[in-house]
């Protein structure tokens, strides 16, 4: 694989992971609570544990996306 196929690898899993991030903040924040705990009683965890799960849940998504992808494709830049 050459340098530029693994930069627009990681470019294009940054853009995806990116997005998936944003939907799920949109659907934590934005749409009314009670269509996200519909999910809650799936899992028979209450609205309180789910709440507070999602958060810190959301933070190491975003960290591992960070690391694992963006990191990365930044470095490739700067070597090529």
């Amino acid at each position: 694989m050459t340098v530029e196929a693994l930069r627009n690898l990681f470019l294009w899993c940054s853009i995806l992971d990116y997005g998936l991030l944003i939907v799920w903040a949109v659907f934590l924040f934005l749409l009314p609570h009670q269509w996200f705990y519909r999910w809650a009683g799936l899992f028979h965890i209450s609205k309180e544990e789910l709440d507070r799960a999602n958060l810190p849940l959301l933070g190491f998504f975003k960290l591992l996306v960070l690391v694992f992808n963006l990191i990365p494709y930044i470095a490739l830049r700067i070597i090529s």
